[in-house]
């Protein structure tokens, strides 16, 4: 089939990349010259592992091609994806500007059917209003349906080409068979349903996660407060079919591109409804609350971080990935560094700038040198080279003791043996 993809961020990259691999033919659209310049050379935009390999091999067998050009692609485009951002507006709704002006250019290049797919994170109607948009404009018939992502960062590519399920909300049968012939080759269940409910879906699904997620580091406080150990409670809650043991790791909350901003906007939804949302509005207070607890411990355990030295190890808001958006480790070291902290860094990939943290942070070349003459590190970041750490290096360079575990990555024996003062998540301190 031939797709076209409105948006080369991490969402439209990922999928045109990964339907090229499925073999469709997909012409991926930005209006960012210099980003496309740099994706015909083959450069990658985002750490996404798998990605380059799947862009340059179907760049060469000519199935993927970049443009900014709506005329190069629209016309005899059987798909056409909107990948486009959908951010936070300054109260908690969507800005819905980017998917509003590729709607416009859609419908000013049909020229035969075509389907038009909503992949962006979108408000619950959107379907209606991307229709009405191209109405304005197309002379062309065309359907559209709601098709939302289902990618984790840092494992994007594989979730693509093995999802748990596909969700299509479509409001003909025609639309919804030219989506199942698309997806004809990926092993899955596909959930045909109406738009709204699809919009809905992808709301509901990351609120409820970030929710679990948010429940177990309330137990996790709970926890470190009576001496019990979260690891095996949420061991023995996740083995009860009802709950899952998915998403029962406590840890520094939930952070990146999709949960904050798709919890937030559901909550809004529910308060433009007059139907406001208490657990979901309380996930999101537990979320912020779980950081500020991890500067307070150790504040507690330094007798105040005024003056000391902290090194954060992880940028990141997990591994495997680059996005530092609302990572736990950024507001972290925000939060030190107002509270008269010297703060310094290590990430494997994640940078973070001057005005994304609000102070010049110091990224070492490695853990040991971020934490040299550091009294306290954080490991805040599940990358698998921190779970290799030489903590007897690492506390041989640290003027201090204190090694706060934000992630449970480490093994208490050997911080004991390094003679740490260990603080873990959910879990008393050695």
């Amino acid at each position: 089939m031939r797709v076209a993809v409105i948006g080369t961020g991490y969402v439209g990259l990922v999928s045109g990349a990964c339907m090229a691999e499925l073999g469709h033919h997909v012409a991926c659209l930005d209006v960012d010259a210099g980003k496309i310049e740099r994706l015909k050379r083959g450069e990658i935009p985002i750490y996404e592992p798998g990605l380059e390999e799947i862009v340059k091999r179907n760049m060469e067998n000519g199935r993927l091609s970049f443009t900014t050009s709506f005329a190069d692609v629209i016309p005899g485009a059987e798909v056409v994806s909107i990948a486009v951002g959908t951010p936070s507006a300054e109260d908690g709704t969507v800005d819905m500007r980017y998917v509003d002006a590729a709607s416009q250019e859609i419908g000013r290049h049909l020229t035969g059917y075509a389907v038009i797919a909503n992949k962006s994170t979108v408000p619950v109607g959107t379907s209606e209003r991307v229709t009405a948009s191209i109405h304005e404009t197309a002379t062309q018939p065309f359907d559209v349906v709601s098709n939302p992502e289902t990618l984790r960062e840092g494992r994007a590519v594989y979730d693509f080409l093995h999802p748990s399920r596909i969700i299509i909300g479509a409001s003909s049968q025609r639309a919804a068979d030219v989506m199942t012939t698309l997806f004809a080759y990926i092993d899955c269940p596909k959930v045909v349903t109406d738009p709204r409910s699809a919009e809905l879906t992808k709301y509901a699904s990351n609120a409820f996660l970030a929710t679990k997620i948010s429940f177990i580091n309330e137990v996790a406080h709970i926890c470190e407060e009576v001496g019990a150990d979260v690891e095996d409670v949420a061991r023995g809650m996740g083995l009860d079919p009802r709950i899952g043991k998915d998403f029962l790791r406590a840890g520094l909350g939930w952070g990146g591109s999709c949960f904050p901003k798709d919890v937030l906007a559901l909550a809004k939804l529910g308060e433009s409804l007059s139907h406001p949302l208490p657990v979901v509005n309380a996930a999101i207070r537990t979320n912020r609350l779980t950081r500020t607890r991890v500067v307070e411990r150790l504040e507690k355990a330094l007798g105040g971080v005024q003056g000391k030295t902290v090194a954060i190890l992880g940028l990141a808001f997990k591994d495997n990935t680059d996005d530092t958006r609302e990572s736990a480790a950024v507001d972290i070291a925000k939060e030190l560094w107002k509270r008269g902290a010297t703060v310094r860094a290590y990430d494997p990939v994640a940078r973070v700038s001057p005005e994304q943290i609000g102070f010049d942070l110091v990224h070492a070349a490695d853990p040991y040198e971020a934490a040299k003459g550091a009294d306290a590190v954080v490991l805040a970041t599940e990358w698998e080279e921190f779970r290799t750490l030489d903590l007897g290096k690492l506390k041989s360079v640290m003027a201090g003791d204190v090694l706060m575990d934000g992630r449970n990555l480490l093994k208490s024996q050997d911080a004991l043996a390094n003679k740490f003062t260990y603080l873990r998540v959910g879990k008393k301190v050695v």
